[in-house]
């Protein structure tokens, strides 16, 4: 069986106890960064073989993890903050593991998106999660196309590019349109900044301090 375990976003102590016992259970787990999960499994003193699955993982890779599952073993996917297959190369895994009739087991918790979006003062009943923005080429193409948007829009967002992404927006959907940007989630710095997409531009640009972490952007 192949289980999707979903670890924290940061703290550590956003663990469920279902997801202590699978980890503890399984035969391997496979992960994005083995070093980062390290630490997680270590907190929980989880001792199990890490197999290194991330988005440079090849065809052979994949295959090495299915004839496993096919063997009988049990293996949890965890990505290195999140729900596996969200914003991370679990898709491949599982897409190929219920294909080869592998059962596949989500254990469920906690992604950046929705943490966000629960908290953000905007409506969460309809919502449009799309990852990151394309950087180069066809980002004017969906810029232009969320102008005529009807729902909730959640993306993420790196320190690199945060401010120019606000620039952006205030270019494509005008500088009062409501904003929330939060970062560093669950982290002790945690912050969410709420206004008009002037407003939050206003306030990272004037305090660069700010700058810091990873960003979800939800408008």
């Amino acid at each position: 069986m192949l289980y999707i375990v979903a670890t924290p976003i940061w703290n550590l102590e956003d663990m469920t106890l279902r997801a202590i016992r699978i980890l503890s259970e399984v035969d391997s787990i496979a992960c994005e960064d083995t070093r980062t999960s390290a630490t997680l499994l270590n907190h929980y003193n989880i001792k199990k073989p890490l197999i290194s699955f991330h988005s440079h993982s090849g065809v052979m890779k994949t295959q090495k993890i299915i004839e496993d599952l096919k063997s009988g073993k049990n293996i949890a996917l965890i990505s290195d903050a999140g729900t596996p297959g969200i914003s991370d190369p679990g898709y491949a895994l599982i897409k190929e593991a219920l294909e080869n009739d592998i059962e596949v087991t989500p254990i469920p918790w906690v992604t950046a998106c929705i943490t966000a979006l629960s908290a953000s003062w905007l409506p969460s009943n309809h919502f449009l999660y799309l990852w990151f923005l394309p950087i180069k080429k066809g980002r004017q193409t969906m810029l232009k196309k969320l102008q005529n948007k009807e729902e909730t829009v959640v993306i993420y967002e790196s320190v690199h590019r945060i401010l120019k992404t606000l620039e952006d927006f205030i270019q494509y959907f005008w500088e009062d349109t409501p904003i929330v940007v939060g970062r560093e989630l669950t982290k002790k710095f945690e912050e969410f900044k709420r206004g008009t997409i002037k407003e939050v531009f206003d306030y990272f640009s004037q305090n660069k301090e700010k700058v810091k972490g990873e960003f979800v952007i939800i408008f």
